[in-house]
């Protein structure tokens, strides 16, 4: 059963203080599947937690190039953006699963690859206002006692 939390984000800051909560929880091979709207803020969630997880590296979105890695002190961040493809052979195509199980990874419009990661942290961005967003995060197993303590903080 997938547990459930809601974040209100008012601006950049507040979806910081989410990557650097969550940060702490993050091990080798966990999947962080984002969604929602243009500019809803996944990218900036995922420059957030670069940041929390030590690195200084300029973290963009990885749209034209796909896939980007980000070393940090601790695990490496795989950050792949599937808006430009067409179907789930293109992103087994771009032979990123040898790499799955020793990152952290994070997939902006992960609608399209979801089926490929067994038990996920699915985060959903959506857009009420100018810089407000609502995060919604769910997942089950392990992600239930993540998202209890994210609760707690929230």
């Amino acid at each position: 059963m997938n547990e459930r939390v809601t974040v209100e984000s008012h601006g950049p800051d507040d979806t910081a203080r989410l990557a650097r909560d969550l940060a702490p929880h993050l091990r080798a091979g966990d999947a962080l599947l984002l969604t929602g709207d243009l500019a809803a803020g996944k990218t900036t969630f995922t420059s957030a937690l670069v940041a929390a997880l030590g690195s200084d590296a300029a973290v963009t979105s990885p749209t034209f190039s796909l896939a980007n890695f980000y070393d940090t002190p601790g695990l490496r961040v795989l950050h792949v953006d599937t808006y430009r493809l067409e179907d789930l052979a293109e992103f087994r195509d771009l032979g990123l699963d040898e790499y799955l199980d020793e990152v952290i990874a994070v997939i902006e419009w992960a609608g399209l690859v979801s089926s490929e990661f067994p038990e996920p942290l699915d985060l959903t961005f959506a857009k009420t206002g100018d810089t407000a967003r609502t995060i919604t995060l769910s997942g089950a197993g392990r992600w239930s006692t993540v998202l209890d303590d994210l609760a707690v903080r929230a």
